[in-house]
């Protein structure tokens, strides 16, 4: 796990890398803003698509071979993205053609490698390495934004691609000498027959599973109205609260950090749940209606930093009890749904936020956006504490009736 944790910081460090100099590629290649949009676009498209063919591969085939087929793919991708940078043959069509390319690939590997790391621990620690990989993926993160400026100063945009290869090679090397923990989830989609393991199978599991339809509703009601503060911030720290770039700088940074220090709190929850998830929701909400009502940029800032803890608590445990709940077998099916309904979210959130904000102005954006959030998930609350009740009174001397309820109950 160790070893595997040490490849992920390097392909995090890469990807987030290229991903900083990709944009001011594309506008440099076409001078188009609408080009960069739709480059982006392109590249998520296939999540939308075919992610839920993506994890029932993740399901059918061997998980570390995929996974470092995966690897070596994206890394095959970048070099030539590199080479074409190099030798000034990257035009608009390419560049498309390459992103999607990446998509595709990108639908297998992620649940591919997510589902790798877990095999690495013990049952018990899974949730543990969920918080670890989100650690490596927020220093990831802020190491590769930090790498880009100054690997583009001095050594061209190419050679950012180039190290987004080479870390990709590196996690394709260090799969092979990976072995599951004793105790760990087996992964068991080879024992299983053909029809068992189809993409029907795996969108029927997800619609009948109570607990994973609560957990996209309160992630989707906080992707929508809340979460996309690299948005809403912005405008109200250059609008209302007239600071400028640096201002908004900081308040960055601050995310950044509150999202580490989330990610070590999450790593110590024993036993994620929906509940968990939606009460962390809640209070992000609630802070972010306060964070709205910001009288200055130095309230901003201490209301910034608990929103980005309980945003990266909430996902920590959110992941844990997506990649958890299901059994062995489904869990790439389940990730593959996930990756499409999260891609509706990614695509979906920032025009409906943007809309909010041109009728309520950034400070109405946050304030209404936080108030729908927690009056949606406390709605929900109430009405799934009435469900079991009503469900033990309606079926009288049904003797399965308390054990459903108890089973929702530890959702």
């Amino acid at each position: 796990m160790r070893w595997w944790s040490v490849a992920n910081f390097v392909s995090n460090a890469g990807t987030w890398m290229q991903l900083t100099v990709q944009n001011l590629l594309v506008l440099q290649i076409t001078g188009s803003a609408a080009a960069t949009g739709l480059s982006m676009s392109v590249q998520a498209a296939p999540a939308l698509l075919i992610s839920v063919f993506g994890g029932a591969a993740v399901d059918r085939w061997p998980r570390r071979l995929t996974a470092a087929v995966s690897q070596a793919l994206l890394g095959t991708i970048a070099f030539v993205t590199a080479l074409m940078v190099a030798l000034d043959r990257l035009d608009v069509t390419s560049l498309m053609v390459l992103a999607a390319i990446t998509g595709v690939v990108a639908t297998v590997d992620g649940p591919a490698c997510s589902l790798l790391g877990n095999d690495l621990v013990p049952a018990d620690d899974v949730p543990s390495a969920i918080g670890v990989g989100a650690l490596v993926h927020q220093a990831g993160r802020l190491t590769g934004a930090a790498l880009a400026g100054v690997t583009v100063g001095f050594l061209g945009t190419a050679a950012a691609y180039a190290a987004n290869g080479l870390s990709f090679l590196f996690v394709a090397s260090v799969i092979p000498f990976l072995r599951p923990a004793k105790g760990a989830v087996k992964h068991a989609a080879t024992a299983r027959p053909r029809d068992a393991l189809s993409v029907r199978e795996g969108l029927a599991f997800f619609a009948r599973r109570p607990r994973l339809l609560a957990l996209a509703g309160v992630t989707g009601v906080s992707a929508v109205f809340g979460r996309n503060y690299q948005l809403t911030l912005a405008v109200l720290v250059t609008g209302p609260l007239a600071g400028g770039a640096g201002s908004f700088g900081t308040v960055s940074t601050v995310l950044a950090a509150g999202g580490i220090v989330g990610a070590v709190l999450g790593a110590r929850l024993r036993r994620p749940s929906v509940r968990v998830v939606g009460a962390l929701a809640a209070a992000g909400g609630l802070l972010q209606v306060v964070a709205g009502m910001s009288p200055s940029l130095a309230v901003l800032l201490v209301m910034v930093l608990p929103m980005a803890v309980v945003e990266s608590v909430s996902d920590t445990a959110g992941t844990a009890v997506l990649q958890t709940d299901p059994p062995a077998h489904m869990r790439g099916r389940v990730l593959g749904v996930w990756g499409s309904i999260g891609t509706v979210w990614s695509l979906g959130g920032p025009p409906a936020l943007g809309l909010l904000m041109e009728l309520a102005g950034a400070r109405g954006a946050l304030v209404v956006g936080g108030l729908v959030i927690a009056g949606a998930i406390g709605a929900g609350h109430v009405l799934h504490g009435r469900r079991p009740v009503e469900a033990v009174a309606v079926r009288g001397g049904d003797t399965e009736a308390p054990a459903r309820a108890a089973l929702g109950t530890a959702a």
